[in-house]
């Protein structure tokens, strides 16, 4: 039987350089949560405030910033469901992620979340001769789907 647990960043960053296929560590967050089967922690995401700058007021939009199991069926699902969940009993109006345009988004789908752009993102960060020259450019530069969630009709 799964289960949701609170853990420390450390603990995800740990999971995110084992299992996670294109992202590195997260820097920081709001908060993040595990999923435990069987007494093992088989996956676990962190939240925090939205990345890109039209995002939405920090104080009512969270974004889940790395989500990473396993291969546990139903974990991730689970994870997005309870972020969802935990962002609305904080006070938060919304929570957003983004997928690559590879992903299908059929755990989101199945925790209730719908896909508001399906091309969105993307690019190189590396905006030639202004203020950014140094700006990470090792993530995934395709482009990307963000997906959402209204808070109030968490249950």
């Amino acid at each position: 039987m799964m289960k949701i647990v609170p853990i420390e960043l450390k603990e995800l960053n740990a999971m995110v350089v084992r299992w996670h296929r294109h992202h590195k560590r997260v820097q920081g967050h709001r908060f993040s949560i595990g999923v435990e089967s069987d007494g093992n922690l088989v996956g676990g995401c962190s939240v925090g405030r939205p990345v890109a700058r039209r995002a939405g007021n920090p104080k009512e939009v969270l974004e889940v910033t790395r989500l990473v199991t396993d291969g546990t069926r139903n974990a991730c699902s689970m994870l997005y469901s309870r972020a969802a969940r935990v962002g609305h009993l904080l006070g938060y109006k919304k929570i957003q992620t983004y997928i690559l345009d590879t992903e299908s988004g059929a755990s989101l789908r199945a925790a209730g979340w719908t896909c508001e752009d399906d091309n969105c993102g993307g690019g190189q960060w590396n905006h030639s001769g202004l203020l950014f020259n140094n700006r990470r450019n090792d993530q995934p530069q395709c482009r990307k789907q963000r997906w959402s969630k209204t808070l109030g009709d968490c249950r």
